[in-house]
């Protein structure tokens, strides 16, 4: 797991969208999992930004959203799919039949959820996940005590959420979300959060134990995590004195890594 700080959220969303852009430039037909809330937002802009700018092409990419709530009309401005539209789909060269997000209002959804997992396999699978996290550590709708392992599914959904999503009780009670073993097959996860309301579950996924009491702890397990954070979501973090040097001299480690790659067997370094 690498822990890359920034000053700001404003370089959170910077680093975040230029990761995402540079996928796209390598593989032309990247499929992406992309989340949704507040977090996102400028990562989207950015997105949008360099784009209309000519610097990232989306037609070939293909996406899939973490999860949906359960009952409202896509067209709802509350639901994810009005959200994806407002904050990126419409706004991009993205192609309407590769933008994948669970089915609000299934007639079975059990079959729904498999189907969904059945897609994103059809597609090869997740290349690059984008993750916000809850202040309790939830990720995707996996709230405290989901199974590690679970996939796709419906979950309830608790009033600590709906408030933060909502802002009042009075908004739907469940939804379809990617389980935590879905998320864990994506081959790349990146995780950003900004804030201090964030710090505490930062803390706990990175340096805390790997339980479902924190379902984002379950990162650990995965190669390949990035959790971008700004200074304030950072603020607990017994280890943030490490994170930050490691991130001053990646890139010289970096270029060392390349260096020795490029050894061949047998080769003896020239004398000074």
């Amino acid at each position: 797991m690498e822990v890359i700080i920034f000053e700001t959220p404003e370089k959170v969303f910077d680093e975040t969208a230029a990761r995402i852009i540079n996928l796209i430039q390598k593989k032309r037909n990247a499929v992406l999992g992309l989340a949704t809330g507040r977090t996102m937002e400028g990562v989207y802009q950015r997105l949008v930004a360099a784009y209309q700018a000519g610097k990232v092409d989306f037609s070939g990419v293909t996406t899939f959203n973490l999860d949906e709530y359960l009952g409202l009309d896509p067209a709802d401005p509350r639901s994810f799919r009005a959200y994806m539209e407002r904050h990126l789909f419409s706004r991009v060269n993205l192609n309407p039949e590769r933008t994948f997000i669970p089915r609000s209002r299934p007639e079975d959804v059990a079959a729904e959820c498999r189907r969904y997992e059945a897609l994103i396999k059809e597609k090869g699978g997740i290349d690059l996940q984008l993750l916000g996290i809850g202040r309790d550590g939830h990720i995707g709708f996996n709230e405290p005590s989901s199974s590690l392992a679970a996939r796709t599914r419906i979950k309830t959904l608790t009033d600590e959420t709906l408030l933060d999503n909502f802002g009042t009780l009075e908004a739907p009670r469940f939804a379809i979300t990617l389980g935590i073993g879905t998320i864990l097959e994506a081959r790349e996860i990146i995780l950003l959060a900004f804030g201090e309301k964030k710090a505490e579950a930062i803390a706990w996924m990175v340096e805390g134990p790997v339980s479902a009491s924190c379902p984002a702890s379950a990162l650990q397990l995965h190669p390949v995590v990035r959790v971008i954070i700004d200074e304030a979501a950072a603020s607990r973090l017994q280890r943030k004195d490490y994170y930050l040097w490691v991130w001053r001299h990646k890139k010289q480690a970096e270029e060392l890594s390349f260096t020795l790659a490029s050894s061949q067997p047998g080769d003896k370094p020239e004398d000074p």
